[in-house]
């Protein structure tokens, strides 16, 4: 397989881009190689400028749930695009997507949409802070809640992926308000409140993608409401990497556990840069212009977008029994590959949650991120090249998560499968 095309692209788009990519974990440094320049995509596959093609189990970090240029959202953006590209101004559009974002979430009234799922987190904790009149705020070591100057903290994915969980250029005076907690240890998370009365909200990636998959446990999300109620502190649910992935009814439904604001992202765009944020009337009453919390965005509500997330949800919701379908592929997929590698003597961690899939060459289960950085890099390097060599896609970095698409078929499953198997062998007998 020439992946000539793409060293050549790679290269120049060093001259004049920093690091060569327009976002850190592209660059494939985690996994070594050259990250593939990508011309197209159909269904369920991707194709490079070579002209490889692969099955994409990136699916674009999520929000392809449908796969790529699905027909009804191709057709959606089309239209949309015809009566032109952003206005600046409302549209119908707006609310119709907000009407049907509020209707799969019990704990949403009200809904304001975003440019992207830093900007919706960002505006959360500051919605969050305005509402409790309270500065700090709880995070969870590896959850990655965007890029924000306070929440690059410990912070997992790209940042963790290269071994430096802080950011420089981020000053301590905007990080001072930020505990950390360690993630399903609820009795971190009360240390936090015993240091600080001033915690305006508690934020978390409910199903967390950027450390890995890594749900949180059931017990210690109802302890968390209990802690959070005590203290007359918010719960944000973090759900731009799982909204709609993890459940169609958001990570609510499969816990338990209310929160009190929601972020959401990737699906709700259908492919184009979309995020969001909602909560109860009372809360998001405070937000500009009916309250005195700002937020603003020249973007935001574009209508290309809307009319992206709008025909995805739609489709969705028309077909919400899919999500089954998608989640018993994804079991078959790491259930297969945990067969293959310990066939050849290789211990494999696995999980699932709807159309979201995780998993981590380590001999135990991995709770926090603690966990996860005790995961053999060099073994899911190996993997993930040998995996490219066979025409399978998966993410360039072991703390990223995997995702199943409508366009993935069985037999595209099974072919995986088979692929590992190889590749589990070749790694060993190397």
């Amino acid at each position: 397989m020439s992946t000539n095309a793409s060293i050549k692209a790679f290269q120049e788009s060093q001259e004049f881009i920093p690091g060569g990519v327009n976002s850190p974990v592209r660059a494939f440094k985690s996994v070594g190689g050259t990250p593939l320049f990508i011309s197209e995509g159909e269904g369920a596959y991707l194709k490079d400028i070579d002209g490889n093609k692969y099955v994409d189990f990136v699916q674009s970090w999520g929000p392809l749930i449908f796969g790529h240029r699905d027909e009804s959202i191709e057709a959606a953006v089309i239209e949309a695009v015809q009566h032109g590209l952003s206005f600046g101004a409302p549209t119908v559009a707006e609310t119709e997507l907000a009407k049907l974002v509020v209707s799969f979430f019990d704990s949403i009234d009200k809904v304001r949409f975003v440019s992207s799922g830093t900007e919706a987190v960002m505006s959360a904790i500051r919605l969050a802070r305005g509402f409790r009149g309270r500065d700090d705020i709880v995070k969870f070591i590896g959850c990655y809640h965007g890029h924000s100057d306070a929440l690059l903290v410990e912070a997992g994915s790209g940042a963790a992926t290269f071994g430096n969980p802080s950011s420089p250029g981020v000053p301590e005076d905007f990080t001072k308000h930020t505990l950390l907690a360690e993630y399903n240890n609820i009795e971190s998370v009360k240390k936090c409140f015993a240091d600080s009365k001033n915690i305006a909200c508690v934020i978390i990636e409910p199903i967390a993608g950027n450390m890995g998959l890594i749900p949180a446990d059931k017990e210690f999300l109802h302890e968390l409401r209990k802690l959070c109620d005590a203290n007359d502190t918010l719960l944000i649910f973090d759900e731009v990497m799982s909204g709609f992935r993890g459940s169609i009814n958001g990570a609510e439904s499969i816990t338990g556990v209310t929160p009190d604001i929601v972020t959401l992202g990737k699906v709700i765009g259908g492919g184009m840069p979309v995020g969001a944020f909602g909560a109860r009337a009372e809360i998001m009453a405070q937000l500009s212009p009916n309250g005195p919390v700002y937020q603003a965005g020249t973007l935001s509500g574009n209508p290309v977008a809307m009319a992206a997330g709008y025909a995805a949800l739609t489709k969705l919701k028309q077909n919400a029994r899919v999500m089954s379908v998608l989640e018993a592929r994804a079991k078959r997929l790491l259930s297969g590959m945990q067969e293959a590698a310990e066939k050849e003597g290789i211990v494999m961690q696995i999980d699932v949650r709807g159309s979201m899939f995780g998993f981590f060459f380590n001999e135990n289960p991995v709770k926090n991120f603690a966990d996860a950085t005790k995961s053999d890099a060099e073994l899911f390097a190996k993997f993930h090249a040998g995996m490219l060599a066979e025409g399978f896609y998966f993410a360039c970095s072991l703390y990223e998560t995997g995702f199943i698409s409508t366009a993935t078929t069985d037999e595209m499953v099974e072919q995986t499968i088979d692929a590992a198997s190889r590749v589990f062998k070749a790694i060993k007998n190397a």
